[in-house]
């Protein structure tokens, strides 16, 4: 059995899946497992698959040194306008959706209530290459790995909380303030 960083809260109403030492850059995959965190499932698809054709972009927070500008990133609320499509990490991402949907019917739950509780991405051990350069010399050419894992989750029905038995507010100090300057005016002119 594989050990995820964090077990859903609700188990039985819950699906899981995840990939370990995925060929595909850790950077790029975190920032697109934090672009789709929290979105209902078909919302993640529908999203990464916009990307996919350049229609939206994965807004770039962290790990955005030498990130070009794009008018796409203000619209998905980036600030500094930094976004990409990274095309790699949004097909392994998509797989991993897919897979979980299927670990989520397989255990009976409802597809149209899942949405993505948790996702990670995980830097996995960097493989080692080399490139020859200049006057007989020798580089490092090393590969940044991920681990990824996600977490669908149902979206509990909605609670209508009680409403509180009505007691008075208690006053802020301005207001208690207020009520004493114009008590006084009231009892000076009288």
């Amino acid at each position: 059995m594989v050990k995820y960083s964090q077990e859903p809260a609700n188990a039985v109403k819950s699906a899981k899946a995840r990939g370990s030492d995925l060929r595909v850059h850790f950077k790029n995959s975190r920032e697109a497992a934090a672009a789709i965190h929290g979105k209902s499932l078909e919302k993640a698809k529908a999203y990464l698959e916009a990307v996919l054709d350049h229609k939206r972009a994965i807004p770039f927070t962290r790990y955005n040194g030498g990130v070009g500008r794009t008018s796409q990133a203000k619209n998905e609320g980036n600030p500094n306008g930094q976004a990409r499509w990274p095309k790699k990490s949004c097909e392994f991402l998509l797989n991993l959706l897919k897979n979980a949907e299927s670990n989520a019917e397989l255990k009976g739950l409802d597809i149209d209530a899942l949405y993505v509780s948790h996702v990670q991405v995980n830097q996995a051990p960097r493989g080692r290459r080399r490139t020859y350069r200049a006057h007989g010399r020798v580089n490092p050419y090393m590969s940044s790995p991920s681990h990824i894992e996600l977490i669908l989750s149902e979206r509990s029905k909605n609670v209508v909380a009680e409403k509180e038995a009505s007691r008075p507010r208690k006053p802020t100090k301005i207001q208690l303030a207020r009520r004493l300057r114009s008590g006084t005016k009231s009892t000076a002119s009288a």
